[in-house]
Formats: structure tokens, C-alpha cells, sequence
């Protein structure tokens, strides 16, 4: 349940470039990020410049693929954290999603039945990941103005907080 106050922070997200792993379909990972990646990196800096944002706060994650997608951006002073990191995969990190219904099938079909409290063998559910995220969600409201360079898994949480959707959608 979102339970904060009203604040006044503009908070700009936006997902990391393609990486080498989401070229290939695989999930995890700490790859670089493909030529498209790259190619978007460098899109969004001339984007925010237009838009007068050079100078934005920035904050990612402490994977290559976010580092790498910021590193096109005007403003240097980025902030890191790992709790912005994508959602740990465990044991199926590396893997398509074909590779794990073949590997782990039991997995596969859990993860189908209840997406939000399914935890990846020797990873994190969602459920973990949002628990993770509180500490900085209370830090985004603090900001004036930030953009957030992170993960699919984590935009899904930090998006899903403020627009106060139940855990089951």
C-alpha cells in the first residue's frame, strides 16, 4: 500500500539500452549493452539536452548495462546503487525463458501461477525485490528532480508504488 505523502520530485524513468543478453533473449546477466543499446545511450543524451535536462540527477543501478547506458549523458555526476540492481534470477540467470521450461519445468510453471511471490531458485520474488526498493523510493521523494536509469523488474515495482497498483497485477 502507498502510503506517502504528496511531493513535488519529477522523476524521469527510463530502462537501460538493449544489452548483449536481451539481444539474445536471456535474462540476468551483467552484459554490455548490443550496438541498439548504444545507439540509445546516445539518443537520450541529445534527447535531454533538447529538453534542458543536462544536468539532471542521475541514478542506476551497479550493472554495465545501466553505467554503460548513462555514460553518453552530460551530467557525470551519477549516483549507484544496488539496491536499483535487476531482480536476481539465481540459478536461472543467463537462461531464455525456453531454457528454463525445458531445464525446470516445475520453476517455469510456479513462476506462471503467482509472478509477485514466485522466488527464482536461489534468487528474488518481486515481493523481494519491492522490499528491497523501499529504501530508496523514500530517497526519490526527498529529490527535487531525478532520472533513473535501471531494469524492467525494478521500473515495474518503483512504477507500480506510485501508481498504487495491488501486488497481484
Amino acid at each position: 500500500m502507498n502510503t506517502r505523502p504528496f511531493t513535488k520530485t519529477t522523476m524521469y524513468f527510463t530502462r537501460h539500452g538493449e544489452s548483449l543478453y536481451n539481444e539474445l533473449g536471456r535474462i540476468g546477466g551483467d552484459t554490455e549493452l548490443s550496438d541498439n543499446g548504444v545507439e540509445y545511450g546516445k539518443q537520450m543524451a541529445q534527447y535531454l539536452e533538447s529538453c534542458g535536462l543536462a544536468d539532471i540527477p542521475v541514478w542506476t543501478s551497479l550493472m554495465k548495462r545501466t553505467i554503460q547506458t548513462c555514460s553518453y549523458l552530460p551530467n557525470q555526476d551519477v549516483r549507484r546503487y544496488k539496491c536499483l540492481n535487476e531482480l536476481d534470477a539465481g540459478r536461472c540467470d543467463g537462461l531464455t525463458y525456453e531454457e528454463i521450461a525445458e531445464r525446470y519445468p516445475e520453476e517455469f510453471a510456479l513462476r506462471d501461477l503467482d509472478k509477485y511471490n514466485y522466488r527464482y531458485p536461489r534468487g528474488e520474488s518481486y515481493h523481494d525485490l519491492c522490499c528491497r526498493l523501499e529504501p530508496i523510493i523514500m530517497e526519490l521523494d526527498k529529490q527535487k528532480q531525478v532520472l533513473v536509469i535501471c531494469h524492467q523488474a525494478v521500473l515495474r515495482c518503483i512504477i507500480g508504488y506510485y501508481l498504487n497498483v495491488p501486488a497481484d497485477e
